[in-house]
């Protein structure tokens, strides 16, 4: 499968693509105003300790203290007298007012602040630094086992060569297929880029930052672009040059991949981009089937129903069903990459009968999972038909990037009918009439509502104003929604 990366630069922000075979499957946004503080070092100060969950808040200088459990503390653990590893209370590993050396591994995501670790690690192209954890790891998506052998011993060589590092590595997917020297390269580098974080820690205070990671078009050149990756376009000729330069220097065999896109037409406009945008911030996503899937994304979770639709099918029902769960288990998967969404999932496939159909779909949906960035758990079918999964969440999701909670409805997405706000506000007439000496009252509300009273409600507003035997003035209000009024005592 071919990939291409497109990216589009402005002053304010910068949008990176990812098509495979000229569909976008992945989209990253990076505002000026907003940068992703993922892999940033801080040096922090514990605001408050908190036992009852296990966890500090760290004052790492950001809007929001940033959130450490004690999982993610190093050297959390104790033996007992049993020769047996016990975590060590939150109490013993943390002091308020304490200074403390942390890395972001969770941007702040809506109500809530960062998430942090102590566990400080160092990227690159083909490995992470892990300072002071002697351990050599090797990534689960490289699963040939006699070339996660030779990525581990090459490594391990390296380390036994340098007898005054006390440092691990973690082996990178990008590594798949590397030679030695590429890998020794990359360790020297690594050892560098230590040194100058550990010169700038001697000089930091509570708050500063101590390291920041690199800035979104460099991160997608080291993180995004392997073999199958085609070309890099860049609509910006400083970036592009600066990301040449950046190649020339760590990533040599991408150099030429990358290419300036100088045409007038807006990059995204020309593969189709800003109208795939536009289509992943709706709930409903059509197949090619005819049939439709319907995303809904809660504080807690997000649910994907799966509906035949216009689909038909040609032979029997259980077939149809399969179709139309089989493309929707591979687009599903596209769907959860291109709108970035993380924490639970649950699916719930149109109900299987057959067995073997089941596990066709599950199979669909590892395989199509494989190409994801993010870490994924997938459960079986449950006995209801629904697929619980989980996928990690680093970063808001598309929605959230780019659009804001509703002020008409506040994000429920519901408002009351006319006729529910005309009969709130006639007990809200008689409560007032009940309680204040009341001589007329103004009943100020949104014109839909004002012209219900006067046209569907207009013989119940009659006997209401006989009842309170109260003159009662209407207000048409256009800035008010639905929902708003205001009785008035005058």
């Amino acid at each position: 499968m071919l990939e291409e990366i497109l990216i589009n630069i402005t002053p304010q922000e910068t949008r990176v693509a990812t098509l495979e075979n000229g569909v976008l499957n992945e989209m990253c946004i990076e505002r000026t105003a907003k940068t992703t503080l993922v892999g940033n070092i801080y040096m922090g100060k514990v605001a408050r300790v908190l036992p009852g969950m296990e966890a500090a808040f760290i004052d790492v200088g950001l809007e929001r203290a940033a959130f450490l459990h004690s999982s993610d503390i190093a050297d959390n653990c104790r033996i007992d007298e049993n020769g047996e590893k016990q975590p060590k209370h939150i109490r013993e590993l943390l002091r308020e007012e304490q200074k403390i050396l942390v890395q972001v591994i969770k941007n702040p995501l809506g109500t809530k602040g960062a998430r942090l670790t102590t566990n400080l690690t160092a990227p690159a192209r083909y490995l992470v630094l892990m300072p002071g954890d002697p351990s050599v790891g090797v990534s689960a998506k490289i699963e040939e086992e006699t070339e996660r052998d030779r990525l581990r011993d090459i490594v391990r060589k390296l380390q036994e060569e340098d007898e005054n590092t006390n440092d691990g590595y973690i082996v990178r997917t990008a590594a798949e297929g590397i030679q030695e020297e590429a890998l020794a390269k990359e360790i020297k580098f690594l050892k560098k880029l230590w040194r100058s974080i550990q010169e700038n820690i001697q000089h930091a205070k509570p708050g500063d930052l101590v390291h920041a990671d690199l800035p979104l078009v460099k991160r997608t050149l080291r993180d995004l672009v392997g073999v199958s990756v085609e070309r890099i376009r860049i609509d910006s000729r400083e970036s592009f040059t600066a990301a040449c330069e950046f190649a020339d220097k760590y990533l040599p065999e991408i150099r030429p991949r990358i290419e300036h896109y100088p045409g007038e037409r807006p990059i995204f406009d020309l593969y189709g981009v800003e109208d795939e945008i536009q289509k992943a911030l709706e709930r409903k996503v059509q197949l090619k089937s005819g049939g439709h899937l319907v995303f809904d994304q809660t504080e807690s979770m997000t649910t994907v129903d799966v509906n035949t639709g216009a689909f038909v099918g040609h032979r029997n029902l259980e077939e149809t069903i399969f179709k139309t769960n089989l493309e929707a288990a591979q687009t599903i998967c596209r769907q959860l990459r291109l709108r970035n969404l993380g924490g639970i999932i649950i699916i719930d496939f149109i109900d299987m009968s057959v067995d073997e159909h089941k596990r066709q779909v599950m199979r669909a949906m590892e395989k199509a999972l494989d190409r994801d960035h993010a870490k994924t758990q997938v459960c079986e079918v449950s006995s209801l038909g629904l697929v619980e999964m989980t996928r990690k969440r680093t970063r808001e999701s598309l929605e959230h990037t780019l659009c804001s909670e509703c002020p008409t409805c506040s994000g429920r997405g519901l408002l009351r009918t006319a006729e529910t706000v005309c009969y709130e506000i006639s007990r809200e007439i008689i409560r007032q009439v009940r309680q204040f000496d009341v001589k007329s009252l103004t009943v100020v509300a949104s014109p839909e509502v004002v012209e219900m009273f006067l046209d569907e409600q207009s013989h119940y507003f009659a006997e209401l104003e006989s009842f309170v035997a109260v003159p009662i003035r209407l207000q048409a209000e256009t800035m008010y929604n639905r929902d708003q009024y205001d009785v008035v005592i005058v």
